[in-house]
């Protein structure tokens, strides 16, 4: 009789994934698996406890594998502390019942339902059969994301005002997405075959009613209900959606201290880059805003796109056995236009666990036609190459090497976020911004990301602002104040602003990110540079850096200085 053994951490981690995958078929989609292409997630109070049953049976599998000859070695080691990390504090927001309160204007379930359409295959007539059965199922993802908001209502947990009302917007626009009566599901099914029409445009139709259907309800139940809720989450909360999305218990007051010497950083080396834009310029920003009218520029939404995939390609062609050594299939990577309705900020979407759907970046254009260059560069140096699309590429790449898990599901924002924003600097490092109008672009985006460690924490914790400050010292943050604050050191448009502090309030902790993710890159770089002394090859550590899959923060620094 053959012995039982039980398994591994890494088995333990993909293990995972499979029974995951069987609940939330979005999740499944995004790997590109076939069979959930046709279904979406119960978004129900009963579908958010069937998710947390299975994260606390798999932390009790991890226990066991941990124990195992074997769990010692580095591959099992790194995986079971990733697993046991994420899966922690992903169970500590489902038990604070974060879940029945979840609104605002991005990241949240019902945009999720929405955005795994635009990833859904869509090449053969089964793939658009399988849509319309997902279609179909849209009426009941938002009838169980309304359950649960219906409890959050009962049990007096309510979202903020403010997300609140931007995700009415949004619920309007999807509903009709140019004035002509057609929603956005029925603009996306009118791609389809026309072996297909009846049933695609019958089955978006019912998506639709759906949508306004929770819109109404948003509207007329939810926001009433929820006015006057206090806009910020205050320490307790913060601290909690902290740790989900940096991976570690963060010190929040010393990160406040260090988006504040950013800040005061950044400022003085963006008034000298300014100078050399526009001599006499009054502020930074006024130099940015000169640039917006005569600075460097694509006219036209197509021709943006194809500029920006030039971008990456020639990042690629000039990074590729240089400073990064790149498998081929990694070296593909898609600009997409991001669909009507979009939060402000462009994202990036990775690729299929075969790559049959390639990694993507998508730029909103908030009905913009004209796009200054200097605005253009560092981010997508940071979405697509070298930044996210080079970590997750090479995560799926390596999968193999890894689990399963720590290439797909198992990432942490500020590990992702913080090397895309290494990335931006890295770029300028290697000398790719010595053009002074890009460089002052890259510069306002880090200070973006300065602002947003300020902010963030700043006003969910009602924080001080400090005696030096130039603005407001010693008022204590309102989201008023970040709003204007945020006007004041951007170059952004001020609908782009208003949706970036909607974004604060509607997922605290995620935007300190960024920066504090770019601080443990840098300081894992500079660590084993010291260890390595002269023989430290950057090549070589980029790769393996790259190739280790996600960690939090804490266990990023440490894992990195090892390499």
């Amino acid at each position: 009789m053959s012995e039982i053994t039980s398994p591994l951490p890494r088995e333990v981690a993909d293990a995972y994934v499979d029974e995951l995958i069987a609940l939330d078929p979005v999740t499944g989609t995004y790997l590109g698996v076939p069979e959930s292409s046709s279904r979406l997630p119960d978004l129900s109070p009963a579908g958010q406890e069937a998710i947390a049953r299975l994260t606390r049976d798999t932390l009790t599998r991890l226990a066991e594998a941990e124990r195992r000859p074997g769990a010692e070695r580095d591959v099992e080691r790194r995986c079971a502390r990733l697993l046991r990390e994420r899966l922690t504090a992903q169970l500590a927001v489902h038990e604070a019942e974060e879940g029945l309160r979840a609104v605002g204007n991005l990241g949240m379930p019902v945009h999720n339902v929405r955005e795994v359409f635009t990833v859904t295959p869509t090449g053969t007539d089964d793939d658009w059969a399988a849509i319309g059965r997902r279609l179909r199922a849209v009426p009941a993802a938002l009838a169980g994301y309304r359950e649960s908001l219906e409890l959050g209502l009962e049990r007096k947990l309510y979202a903020a005002p403010r997300p609140t009302a931007a995700f009415v917007a949004q619920l309007t626009e999807w509903a009709d997405t140019d004035g002509s009566g057609r929603g956005w599901f029925e603009e996306f099914a009118a791609a389809g075959p026309e072996s297909l029409r009846a049933e695609l445009d019958e089955a978006a139709r019912t998506a639709t009613a759906a949508v306004v259907e929770l819109r109404d309800f948003m509207r007329d139940v939810y926001a009433p209900a929820v006015e006057g809720a206090p806009q910020t989450v205050g320490r307790e909360r913060y601290a909690r959606w902290s740790r989900y999305f940096n991976g570690t218990d963060l010190d929040l007051d010393e990160a406040y201290a260090y988006g504040w010497a950013e800040y005061h950083r950044l400022l003085a080396e963006m008034r000298r880059e300014a100078e050399k834009v526009l001599p006499g310029a009054a502020s930074p920003w006024a130099a940015l805003a000169h640039l917006d009218e005569h600075g460097k520029h694509i006219e036209g939404v197509d021709e943006v796109r194809d500029w920006l995939q030039g971008l990456m390609d020639q990042a690629i062609d000039a990074l590729d056995g240089t400073h990064f050594e790149l498998a081929d299939r990694v070296r593909k990577v898609e600009s997409r236009i991001a669909p009507a309705g979009s939060a402000a900020a462009p994202y990036y979407t990775p690729p299929s666990e075969d790559f049959s759907r390639p990694g993507r970046t998508w730029l909103p254009t908030m009905g913009l036609n004209r796009f200054p260059v200097y605005d253009l560069v560092s981010t997508w140096y940071h979405e697509g190459v070298p930044g996210h699309h080079l970590q997750l590429a090479q995560w799926v790449h390596v999968a193999e090497n890894l689990s399963r898990y720590q290439a797909t599901v198992g990432i942490v924002s500020a590990n992702a976020e913080g090397w895309a924003l290494y990335a931006e600097r890295l770029m300028d490092e290697l000398g790719f911004l010595t053009d002074a109008e890009q460089r002052l672009g890259y510069l306002d985006a880090q200070m973006m990301r300065a602002v947003r460690v300020i902010v963030d924490i700043g006003m969910h914790l009602e924080l001080e602002i400090p005696g030096d400050s130039p603005f407001h010292p010693g008022e204590r943050w309102t989201p008023e104040l970040a709003e204007e604050f945020f006007n004041a050191h951007s170059s952004r448009s001020e609908d782009f602003v208003e949706s970036e502090l909607t974004r604060y309030l509607t997922i605290p902790g995620q935007a300190i990110g960024y920066k504090l993710g770019e601080r443990a890159w840098l300081l894992g770089r500079e660590k084993a540079r010291e260890r390595h002394g002269d023989a430290f090859d950057l090549k070589s550590w980029h790769m393996a850096a790259l190739s280790q899959g996600s960690l939090g923060l804490d266990d990023l620094v440490d894992e990195l200085s090892q390499l």
